[in-house]
């Protein structure tokens, strides 16, 4: 389970939140196999999209963010829902490659150049659709000018993931500060001051502890406490509509070369697998 901090700052001018998603990265990297690479791309991404839960506000609200780099990794897709769960999926999972000269991940490299695009069903006639093109690669700072370009909303992102020499995740988090409109000159600065501080945020959270860095650079603010967590949403129904999409010969023709019909998860990586006689059921209910 993960945690969402959120709060008001420097005279109620500025919006901060503090995010801890280790377990959501872990379970990520469980699902899909995950390399260190790109677990850490997949892994800002899911923080990211976690943040951005908070702002759906009804139950059936839903967001998913695409990012389409021409970089080894392919699109990286992440979902969120109102009940502030996540979970999303690398077209490329296996994708290696050389870690920076400073040692660290080479995030940008896997992810490329391309665009970020967020669709957002809120329940009006629409769903809002948001672009920005990517700016480094390294997630936080092309959510930062997603957030500036698309929703006009200035955004200083500090995001993380560490990974252990044991491919699991050591420590995943971020800092989202997002000032009023009017927000001051002086809680600008000290918002600065305050980032200065994060530009590891991993590594504060592997060394101090989500709870320590409250304690150390949070002390006085009064959070509003939330739970995220990654869960995927697959299940028998919502593959066989999937299935039937497919239609009767083409579902037909499949299981006669292949031997059964096989769809695969792209959340959790779960197969559902259709005999023939599994498919004349789903047909005959649904004829």
């Amino acid at each position: 389970m993960g945690r969402i901090y959120k709060a008001l700052m420097f005279n109620d001018e500025i919006s901060v939140s503090l995010l801890e998603t280790t377990d959501i990265v872990n379970q990520a990297i469980e699902y899909h196999n995950l390399t260190p690479v790109c677990a850490a791309a997949l892994g800002r991404t899911l923080t990211v999209c976690s943040f951005m839960s908070t702002s759906l506000k009804n139950n059936n609200d839903s967001l998913t963010v695409t990012i389409s780099g021409d970089g080894p990794c392919g699109h990286i897709v992440a979902c969120a829902d109102s009940d502030n769960t996540v979970r999303g999926y690398v077209d490329n999972p296996q994708v290696d490659i050389p870690l920076k000269e400073n040692g660290k991940l080479d995030v940008g490299a896997c992810v490329g150049k391309g665009s970020i695009a967020v669709i957002k069903n809120m329940g009006l006639k629409e769903p809002w659709r948001g672009s920005c093109p990517i700016v480094s690669g390294e997630i936080g700072e092309d959510f930062s000018a997603y957030y500036t370009y698309s929703e006009q909303q200035p955004t200083a992102i500090s995001v993380g993931v560490k990974i252990g020499r044991d491919l699991k995740c050591i420590a995943s988090g971020g800092l989202i500060i997002q000032p009023l409109p009017f927000a001051s000159e002086e809680s600008i600065l000290k918002c600065e001051e305050l980032l200065s501080h994060f530009g590891a945020i991993s590594t504060l959270i592997e060394t101090i502890g989500f709870d320590g860095i409250i304690e150390k650079y949070f002390k006085d603010i009064k959070f509003d406490k939330y739970e995220t967590s990654y869960n995927c949403k697959c299940s028998k129904d919502r593959i066989d509509r999937v299935v039937l999409t497919l239609g009767k010969d083409e579902l037909y023709k499949i299981c006669a070369e292949e031997g059964k019909v096989q769809v695969t998860c792209h959340f959790c990586s779960k197969a559902y697998d259709y005999q023939k006689k599994d498919i004349d059921i789903l047909l005959s209910e649904n004829g």
